[in-house]
């Protein structure tokens, strides 16, 4: 079995450490003995969605966006038809809030790919802290870092999870991220995937089976290490702050 990620404009998006990203993604492929590689895409490159089995659209900073917010209008389609047959993507921060319609700054609005029913607003302040998930998805928290001043509404999509400890899309709901078929959008990062194992293999099953069409169980790895990291997070600010309470 092999999978292909493709990393889009790794030179501008990759403000949060998304290379540590894709480095999870490889190693627990290979790990696996599933052959996997990854094709960096530039401003411009052509990007054949029918070869990938993972995209990863990385954060950057509005003016980042900005800047890549007119090649993106070139690739909506085809995006958005590997979206609804079923390609998995993971996009975090700023590409969380490029999946949308649109990202409103103070500079101007950012056309989105309109990939998943959302918008992002720019409101005062930003939202910086450490930040704990429940998702239904995963047995494990999701924990990871959280620095934005967009406030995303998801509407009638689920979102990723439960805000236990943070502050979420918008600070007022209680929840964070969105999960769309197999796409999955979050303004964690640090790099997310690292902290958070099964998020990153439900990205690999779900490529797995979208592309040999059968269920697939991935075999264990030893988490032992990541679990430890992961249980530390939680404790230190869910648990500590309900003994306090």
């Amino acid at each position: 079995m092999k999978i292909t990620i493709g990393h889009l404009y790794p030179d501008l998006l990759n403000l949060y450490g998304d290379r540590g990203n894709i480095q999870c993604l490889m190693k627990r492929c290979q790990w696996r003995g599933i052959e996997a590689e990854t094709i960096p895409f530039e401003l411009g490159d052509q990007i054949d969605f029918s070869r990938l089995d993972i995209v990863l659209l990385g954060g950057g900073s509005d003016r980042e966006q900005m800047l890549v917010c007119e090649k993106l209008k070139e690739i909506q389609a085809d995006f958005k038809a590997y979206v609804e047959k079923g390609g998995v993507v993971i996009a975090i921060c700023g590409g969380y809030q490029l999946l949308g319609k649109y990202y409103k700054t103070d500079q101007g609005t950012i056309t989105g790919l309109d990939l998943v029913d959302l918008y992002t607003e720019q409101e005062d302040g930003r939202l910086i802290s450490n930040i704990v998930l429940k998702s239904d998805l995963f047995d494990m928290p999701v924990v990871g870092f959280e620095n934005h001043g967009g406030r995303t509404f998801i509407g009638e999509n689920k979102p990723l999870g439960k805000v236990l400890y943070g502050s979420g899309n918008d600070g007022k709901t209680g929840y964070e991220g969105v999960v769309y078929k197999n796409v999955i959008g979050t303004y964690l990062h640090g790099p997310l995937l690292p902290k958070n194992p099964q998020l990153a293999d439900w990205l690999i099953a779900r490529a797995l089976e979208q592309k040999y069409h059968k269920p697939v169980e991935l075999s264990l790895l030893d988490d032992s290490q990541e679990a430890e990291a992961n249980a530390y997070v939680y404790h230190r600010f869910v648990k500590s702050g309900q003994a306090e309470e």
